[in-house]
């Protein structure tokens, strides 16, 4: 029984709907009501009552054609492609077309158009590319990852303030050593954190998420909203960091490989505070960790409540909330004592 209503499709139910409104209301009312054409309704009634009332006969069938068309590209050009990409390791559409003259032209062939090479190498079982061996430290190849399902960022998101923290690491380096800033930033209201932490194991950045989705959480009403994580794809953000996030039930979105753009804000924001902050206490970053760190938050206090902000028509993060989202009124004043 349970399989059966899995095979019925939303648009089946909907048919039998229809039919239903028709036996009560009548042809007219139904034609006007749905849209549908006389001819349709009664095809629908003579599906149901060749097989008996199953509902499953009413299932949208494929529309795919009978006969599709087949490519006419002969073999030896498809091998000579094949051929190029391996000379040319994942040589794109483009130049291939252009190196697939001279060949085309030796063999009298017509040379297919930068398209439909792209659809050759598309429909390939492989798609004709090419992976580079790894070896490890013994000599052994090393197995290709497979890409995992990451949840990327979806365009246009729309959020409230708090509702999303975009998250990135700054690294400095001084006598082979090396320190870490963890920063993140609401995009809505650039209200910005930031911490220094002596490594950029996940262990210590999962530390920091901690702590600022404790703070968030106190505040009232939070159960409104909900809360995402936005980063790239660095080993910080891996392991405890993104086990913590699965634990507090967030949504962890993750930026596209070599696409700095989707983290735009939080970009920014790193080079503001490098230029205006760390660039001048780099020397307690290496001697004094815990003393930078309270430099940083007296810092961070007067770039949230008080230098004014361009894109914030030269607003504070936190006077901005305050002038145009309204239930941030109570956020400032509120206390879970």
């Amino acid at each position: 029984m349970y399989y059966n209503l899995l095979m019925i499709s939303e648009e089946a139910k909907r048919r039998v709907k229809i039919l239903k409104f028709w036996e009560k209301y009548g042809l007219e009312a139904t034609i006007e009501a749905f849209g549908v054409s006389r001819r349709t309704l009664y095809r629908w009634k003579a599906k149901l009552k060749k097989v008996k009332g199953d509902i499953k006969a009413l299932n949208p069938k494929s529309k795919r054609p009978k006969r599709v068309r087949q490519s006419k590209v002969p073999l030896e050009i498809v091998q000579e492609i094949r051929r190029l990409r391996e000379q040319y390791p994942n040589i794109g559409k483009a130049k291939l077309y252009h190196l697939l003259k001279p060949f085309c032209d030796k063999k009298g062939l017509h040379v297919p158009s930068e398209s439909t090479i792209g659809r050759i190498i598309a429909k390939a079982p492989d798609k004709m590319r090419l992976f580079p061996y790894r070896i490890d430290t013994k000599g052994r190849v090393k197995p290709r990852k497979r890409a995992s399902n990451k949840k990327r960022k979806p365009k246009n998101l729309k959020t409230k303030p708090f509702g999303l923290w975009a998250v990135d690491t700054i690294q400095r380096v001084s006598n082979g050593i090396r320190r870490y800033i963890l920063t993140m930033i609401d995009p809505v209201s650039r209200i910005a954190f930031a911490i220094a932490i002596p490594s950029k194991h996940a262990k210590h950045t999962a530390y920091a998420l901690e702590a600022l989705i404790d703070g968030i959480t106190s505040i009232k009403n939070r159960q409104k909203h909900t809360l995402a994580i936005l980063s790239d794809n660095g080993s910080e953000f891996k392991k405890e960091f993104d086990a913590l996030i699965e634990q507090k039930g967030l949504t962890h979105y993750w930026t596209y490989p070599k696409s700095p753009k989707m983290n735009a804000h939080n970009e920014r924001f790193n080079r503001t505070i490098q230029e205006q902050f760390v660039d001048y206490y780099e020397d307690l970053l290496f001697t004094d960790l815990e003393e930078f760190n309270k430099h940083l938050a007296n810092w961070l206090i007067d770039y949230n409540t008080i230098i004014p902000h361009s894109s914030l028509n030269y607003n504070s993060p936190v006077q901005y909330l305050l002038n145009n989202h309204n239930e941030c009124h109570m956020y400032w004043t509120y206390t879970s004592s």
